[in-house]
């Protein structure tokens, strides 16, 4: 049997020789119309910034931050004085107090600037005045009186012409709490009083140019109103004569021109050292829009003549003991022709607690 396979082995080694196959492949034909291939994915760009409510506000924040300056101050001083009736030397219980408040706002956005202010002062103090009750004998009683009382609200905006120059408008408002009284013994003795809430209240227009020195050292500014407006208001009729106001009427008008200037600066890293002074002064060259001339009341007949120009210069010096104790020195000189021909002065003094906050 190995012997029949060992032949065909051999056989089929003989035999085997090269074998090729021929295959046909037909002839295919494409179509050669142009295909459009559509793509229905959405794609969407994304960017590495993304929103952030926490960094929005905090933008805002800091947009609001440079374009608005506030300041807000107020002081509270007081005394107390009292004597026992067996003291040896002469002496009168008396208690002064005086509160004082300012706040100052500015806006500045590009090329336009508004500054608002206010400032509220009053002070009151208690001491002894004499007296005589019906039988004619005299006595002596704690009296209530006022020595400091003004409101005063004012409003500039400006537009910047240059680096130094601006140009627009100045609105000021002022006028009291509470009534005065000449002397401590008028209210008790029911006299009238010589000023009252809006008895009188002033209002100063003014339009024109602002300069500002550019100076760190002496930042002055000075503004030019060639068209201007003062207002009187008096609405006690028992008070109006003194504020030169005609009789029965409770305003009066005046047009003409105004010069204020302004000035601020402090010294010290911590600020312990201030002086802001203000002069304003209006001449009317249409002594009453509503008349031809201006009325002040003389010892004689009443009659109508041309006045001198108002002027009214504030000084305030404060000086920073600690953090919230300090000392204000503040005077003023304040000339009115059309209600009294004399100069006014005020001079005050006072320590006591003071807070102070600025948002830069």
């Amino acid at each position: 049997m190995r012997r029949y396979l060992v032949v065909l082995a051999a056989a089929a080694v003989c035999v085997t020789g090269r074998v090729a196959a021929q295959v046909s492949v037909e002839d295919v034909r494409t179509d050669k119309r142009d295909r459009v291939f559509e793509n229905d994915i959405k794609t969407q760009q994304v960017g590495a910034d993304y929103y952030s409510e926490a960094r929005y506000r905090a933008e805002r924040a800091a947009i609001r931050k440079e374009r608005n300056a506030l300041e807000f101050t107020s002081n509270l001083q007081g005394s107390l004085t009292a004597f026992s009736e067996s003291w040896q030397a002469s002496g009168d219980n008396a208690i002064a107090i005086l509160a004082n408040v300012n706040f100052k706002h500015v806006f500045t956005k590009g090329a336009f600037s508004i500054t608002t202010a206010a400032v509220a002062k009053f002070g009151y103090n208690r001491m002894k005045a004499e007296f005589t009750d019906e039988a004619g004998a005299k006595y002596e009683e704690g009296v209530w009186f006022k020595n400091v009382d003004e409101i005063s609200i004012s409003t500039s905006p400006q537009w910047k012409m240059t680096k130094n120059w601006s140009y627009g408008t100045i609105i000021k408002f002022r006028t009291q709490f509470a009534e005065g009284y000449s002397a401590r013994t008028d209210k008790r003795n029911s006299k009238a009083p010589i000023s009252n809430f809006m008895a009188p209240g002033y209002l100063d227009i003014s339009g024109g140019f602002t300069y500002t020195l550019p100076s760190e050292r002496f930042p002055l500014k000075v503004n030019l109103a060639p068209i201007a407006l003062s207002a009187v208001y008096v609405e006690d009729d028992s008070v109006s004569n003194r504020y030169g106001v005609k009789e029965g009427k409770t305003s009066k008008y005046e047009g003409g021109f105004s010069v204020q200037l302004d000035f601020d600066r402090t010294w010290g890293k911590n600020g312990w050292l201030r002086y802001r002074s203000t002069a304003f002064s209006f001449y009317g060259w249409i002594t009453d829009i509503s008349s031809s001339q201006n009325f002040v009341p003389t010892p004689e007949k009443d009659k109508y003549r041309h006045v001198l120009p108002t002027v009214r210069w504030e000084n305030t010096i404060d000086i920073k003991a600690s953090k919230f104790l300090s000392t204000q020195i503040y005077f003023q000189l304040y000339y009115n022709d059309a209600e009294r021909s004399r100069l006014q002065m005020q001079t005050m003094l006072s320590v006591g607690l003071t807070y102070t906050f600025k948002n830069k």
